[in-house]
């Protein structure tokens, strides 16, 4: 049986440099929280409200945007912050977004723009299309 011959190993290829992630100015974190809204369609989420300087009484516009409850402070809002610290998040939002009583919830607070975002919290499943 014949030797074989030998061969070159090939040179490994560079891996891309990434840029540098920009330092957030302040306190500018994403912040997570799950809830389960009660029957009325509020949920409680005390750290993300204290995180973004939300007090109960603070007036709220509330938006539906690619099944995503979006909730902002606005001075001629029609919800408010309740006494609890909790949110609403009202029925035909809900129903726009899929969201049913005692169903979790993802919470995501955008400390900028001064912004809470409520989805399905099972809302990955359903996109990646597996079984919830």
């Amino acid at each position: 049986m014949p030797t074989p011959l030998p061969v070159a190993v090939p040179e490994p290829a560079p891996l891309p440099t990434l840029p540098t992630p920009a330092a957030p100015s302040g306190d500018g974190r994403l912040l997570f929280d799950v809830a389960r809204p009660d029957a009325a369609g509020r949920v409680t989420a005390r750290a993300l409200l204290r995180a973004l300087g939300w007090t109960p009484g603070l007036t709220l516009h509330v938006d539906v945007v690619t099944g995503a409850i979006l909730i902002t402070p606005a001075a001629d809002g029609a919800h408010e912050v309740g006494a609890r610290e909790e949110l609403p998040l009202p029925a035909a939002a809900r129903h726009l977004c899929g969201i049913a009583p005692g169903e979790p919830v993802l919470l995501a607070a955008l400390p900028r723009p001064n912004t809470i975002a409520a989805v399905l919290a099972d809302l990955h499943a359903r996109i990646l299309g597996e079984p919830s």
